[in-house]
């Protein structure tokens, strides 16, 4: 049982990260090979990933990775938007300098990874580092709003959101509007414009919004 925790991180950052593709199934007689555990196991976790709506789970048909889905992507992205506004906001209230000085930490770490990326015609050995730099300045963004169910929230829909888009992502064709919309929120929260900050919150995603941004 002590490798629940770790089987569960593993399966779910292959889950968000195009690690499985899009509605295959996710066979636990499979999966307990690789990870050296049993079957039960790797079902227990899957039902655990099932209930933060990173796999589905159908009688008779098991587990399977969701399908990807504009509508879905237009749902989770309005989420988004939301939460990470309102987060923002009551960080920008709350957090102080000490605040301030993480979110320019993590801005400045996601900032050098996608010029690298910008500067590569291959960028793939970078996908991993980005995705983790980018998802600790979101969380960051929120991190000092004094609500553990807003985090929480906003990390189940972060996930769901990731797994949505993160095939057309790997491409990085937005690589270069990026670097500007981080940058303009970072602007944004250290100014303590909350207005302003919600507002570039909305244009850094407001292009997955058409439902448009899933890719081939």
């Amino acid at each position: 049982m002590s490798q629940d925790p770790d089987i569960y991180h593993a399966l779910e950052r292959r889950l968000i990260t195009n690690g499985f593709q899009h509605g295959a199934k996710l066979r636990a007689e499979v999966l307990r090979t690789e990870f050296g555990c049993s079957a039960s196991t790797v079902r227990e976790v899957l039902f655990r990933l099932s209930t933060v709506g990173l796999v589905n789970f159908q009688e008779q048909r098991g587990f399977r990775v969701p399908e990807r889905s504009p509508q879905k992507l237009i749902e989770l992205t309005h989420l988004r938007v939301l939460l990470e506004g309102e987060g923002s906001v009551l960080s920008i209230r709350k957090g102080g300098v000490a605040w301030e000085a993480r979110l320019t930490a993590a801005h400045h770490k996601l900032s050098h990874i996608e010029k690298r990326i910008h500067a590569q015609d291959d960028p793939s050995e970078l996908i991993d580092i980005w995705f983790s730099s980018e998802n600790e300045f979101h969380q960051t963004l929120i991190s000092a709003c004094g609500s553990e169910t807003l985090k929480q929230m906003h990390g189940q829909i972060y996930a769901q959101f990731r797994q949505q888009l993160m095939v057309a992502d790997m491409r990085f064709d937005f690589i270069s509007e990026n670097i500007q919309h981080h940058a303009s929120i970072l602007d944004a929260a250290m100014a303590g414009d909350e207005a302003l900050t919600r507002q570039r919150i909305h244009e850094h995603l407001a292009r997955h919004l058409t439902g448009n941004t899933l890719g081939d």
